[in-house]
């Protein structure tokens, strides 16, 4: 007679073996595959290494494509004239701006510097006139180290414009280069959508999804490019205001200053507001000086909280811990250009692993909700 199974049986669990794992070798077509694969990629970032000056020129290219298509939607959509035409004008009117900058601004700072290099001893000698600062300066030898830095300001501006002057050569080293950057930006402002519609309409039933991931990015780049040029001509013109209040010589090209090291992100305004602190020495020491720091830790508040949220919008949340790493390889692979555009290469990096990381946890969300259900049932 079978035994019937009590009930301190039917209550105990029952024991399930464990899966057991074996491993086993990989297969002759595995690892011809994997060796496929990692020949292709050496090609390929070889290849890229030949052609790396064309991918520069095309990347600044696309760059300054994204941030200047909302400038010609908007006139495009208020005037009745062709496309083509247009982009030509808002070409020709950067050109000038950069052609009056170049006659204009430059020449004057050139000068300006060269008169307070010269200026320099008589500046020292007015601030010994304050007992406070005569104080330190018999201590500590300020003075001294102060004119022996101010004459070799004219050298120093020359070493300055170096890093520059050497990115401008290595991205447009010839007019041939400037001029197909230009034919690129106007190409890709003229048919740029049409390109990635037909790049997109090739991605199947993912289309709408990368449709909306490229608006994104390109609403990223030009809130960022037009945003960031706004503020620096801002903090241009209000440097000018408040130094011309308080009597500081070379006023509107210490604005200047101010303005081009704003562009830069992180260290730019602190290090342009250090250099402006210094010409506040000779005015009314140490009033001008203090009113000078007062007010740049204000506009600098301002600049955070006010205006960069109002003009980026959401679009530019990048992880500070990432902002710092993307300027300091960008600054390391083109310079003050590669700090200028690492932050929104950044930001269209986010935007892409986000919007991956969303698809893939939409894609396992069914999965865990039917173990859920088996093992609850």
């Amino acid at each position: 007679m079978a035994r019937q199974p009590s009930t301190s049986d039917r209550d105990r669990p029952a024991i399930t073996e464990a899966p057991v794992v074996r491993l086993a070798p990989p297969s002759l077509r595995g690892v011809l595959r994997i060796a496929l694969i990692l020949v292709g990629c050496a090609i390929a970032l070889y290849l890229l290494w030949r052609v790396r000056t064309v991918v520069r020129l095309v990347g600044i290219s696309l760059f300054l494509a994204l941030a200047l298509v909302p400038v010609v939607d908007s006139l495009d959509r208020h005037r009745r004239v062709p496309r083509a035409v247009i982009i030509l004008a808002v070409f020709v009117v950067l050109i000038a701006t950069v052609a009056v900058i170049g006659a204009v601004v430059v020449p004057s700072m050139v000068k300006d510097v060269g008169r307070l290099s010269h200026d320099a001893p008589q500046y020292a000698r007015d601030l010994r006139t304050n007992s406070t600062f005569r104080h330190y300066d018999n201590r500590y030898h300020i003075s001294a180290k102060l004119v022996q830095d101010a004459r070799r300001l004219p050298q120093s501006l020359g070493h300055l414009a170096g890093p520059l002057k050497d990115v401008t050569v290595s991205a447009f080293s010839f007019i041939g280069q400037l001029v197909t950057v230009l034919a690129l930006t106007f190409l890709l402002i003229l048919h740029g959508r049409e390109y990635v519609g037909m790049a997109v309409s090739l991605t199947g039933p993912r289309e709408a999804r990368y449709r909306r991931l490229v608006r994104e990015i390109e609403q990223a780049v030009a809130k960022y490019v037009l945003g960031n040029i706004a503020i620096s001509g801002l903090a241009t013109i209000a440097t000018w205001i408040v130094l011309s209040i308080l009597g500081v010589p070379y006023a509107l090209s210490l604005g200047f200053v101010v303005g081009f090291f704003d562009l830069l992100p992180l260290v730019g305004a602190t290090l342009g507001a250090i250099v402006v602190a210094l010409a506040t020495l000779t005015v009314h020491f140490p009033v001008a000086t203090l009113v000078w720091v007062a007010f740049i830790i204000v506009w600098q508040r301002f600049e955070d909280y006010v205006m960069q949220p109002m003009v980026y919008g959401r679009a530019l949340h990048v992880n500070p811990l990432v902002t710092i790493v993307a300027v300091l390889a960008g600054a390391e692979l083109l310079g003050i250009l590669g700090a200028l555009i690492a932050i929104p290469t950044a930001a269209a990096i986010q935007i892409i692993l986000t919007d991956w990381w969303s698809s893939r946890a939409a894609a396992r969300a069914p999965t865990a909700a039917a173990e859920r259900s088996a093992t609850a049932g």
